[in-house]
């Protein structure tokens, strides 16, 4: 007959312990102890088993009948029950071990091997960090969006609407590593795409009119501070880098001779080498920069080292020194400055402004065909700006 929960309450202990039946191979073991105990007898494959299923009351009678009846639609499919219930805890304890911080020390360690730069890895990591204390001792199959979405807000809260915005995107890599290694089977962050604060897009400023920015290089030509700072400053101007791409250039890049400057995939944004044509005047000055500096690995060190690079503050401030505002012209803005006069020209081909600027094709095969079918017009295309350069600072 079967139990109610009246009668278990009601249950005393004995001497020895006793078995109380609910049916189906369903019983509750009371011990000398007092303790109660959910049981399940069965056979499989010939023989009698049993399988514990907790306590009560902390397992209720529902409970128990209901673990009951899931093992015996799995003995109904040939599925022993006791084998199934090893296999659960077995992936439950993997899935508690396999927590958001160590899948994303893995993706990390993956990412330096790959030879990601040091400087994308560091940026990485410090994002992670912001969600470390929420997210990062919790398995990542259990982690849900709510969860993420509190990193998030908080980030939100300080007004930092880029920073939440790219916290986001890094967690979702981690979930789409953990889906790639079978340790999770979605993504949470899909769903929050539209729950952050949009950030407002605020363009680098660069000076985008030939007289303005004419009145630049002769104000850079005339600067009178560091040598080196006026000439890393010309060199922007004349090859248009992204900053942190000259300021890190070490002497081996350049091929005078054969006039490339091969930036090296580390160092470029679409972590694949990128080669430069050097004009007679970017030659030039990096002749004149390399009676001072050649000793050392770096074309451009700082003041006080010449281990370490120069700092692109040291760029902005000597702008700043020569009048130019923060709204007016960033060491970045050069390379704004270039795609917009070289394009207004209309004398190169927009792929070929592109190509030069280090940008990414359609596809790696368009890629392949700007680099080579673009080459010779990216060189007649340097001699050309370097010429304007020369007008402006006559």
């Amino acid at each position: 007959m079967p139990l109610s929960d009246l009668q278990i309450r009601a249950l005393k202990p004995a001497d020895r312990p006793k078995k109380h039946s609910d049916g189906g191979g369903l019983h509750l073991l009371v011990q000398p102890t007092g303790s109660k105990l959910w049981r399940l007898a069965y056979r499989f494959g010939g023989k009698q088993k049993l399988l514990a299923f907790g306590a009560y009351p902390s397992v209720t009678l529902a409970e128990a009948r209901a673990k009951r009846d899931e093992a015996k639609a799995l003995l109904k499919r040939s599925i022993d029950p006791s084998e199934q219930s090893k296999l659960d805890r077995i992936a439950l304890t993997a899935s508690r071990a396999t927590t958001f911080q160590a899948v994303a020390e893995e993706l990390l360690a993956k990412a330096e091997q790959e030879g990601k730069a040091e400087a994308t890895l560091k940026k990485k990591r410090w994002l992670l960090s912001l969600a470390e204390a929420d997210i990062g001792a919790r398995p990542i199959g259990e982690i849900s969006a709510a969860e993420i979405l509190v990193p998030l807000r908080r980030v939100e809260a300080e007004g930092n609407y880029e920073t939440a915005r790219r916290l986001r995107a890094v967690i979702g890599q981690v979930f789409r590593f953990a889906i790639a290694t079978a340790r999770a089977e979605n993504d949470p962050t899909f769903g929050l795409r539209g729950a952050l604060i949009a950030p407002k897009v605020t363009h680098r400023a660069a000076l985008t009119d030939w007289p303005a920015f004419n009145g630049l290089i002769r104000a850079i030509h005339g600067y009178d501070g560091s040598p080196d700072t006026r000439d890393a400053l010309i060199l922007l101007a004349l090859l248009y880098p992204r900053p942190g791409e000259l300021r890190q250039a070490e002497w081996h890049e350049f091929d005078l001779e054969k006039r490339i400057w091969t930036i090296p995939a580390a160092r470029t944004k679409m972590r694949r080498d990128h080669r430069k044509p050097l004009s007679g005047l970017a030659i030039d000055v990096l002749s004149r920069v390399h009676e001072r500096n050649g000793n050392g690995r770096l074309v451009f060190p700082a003041i006080h080292t010449t281990l370490r690079p120069m700092s692109e503050n040291t760029l902005n401030a000597a702008l700043r020194r020569m009048g130019f505002g923060k709204e007016d012209m960033t060491s970045h803005g050069f390379r704004a400055s270039a795609s917009s006069l070289l394009n207004e020209s209309n004398l190169w081909h927009a792929d070929a402004i592109e190509a030069e600027l280090g940008h990414a094709g359609a596809d790696e095969v368009r890629r392949a065909y700007h680099r080579a079918a673009y080459w010779d017009e990216r060189v007649r295309m340097a001699e050309w700006w370097s010429n304007q350069h020369a007008a402006a600072s006559s």
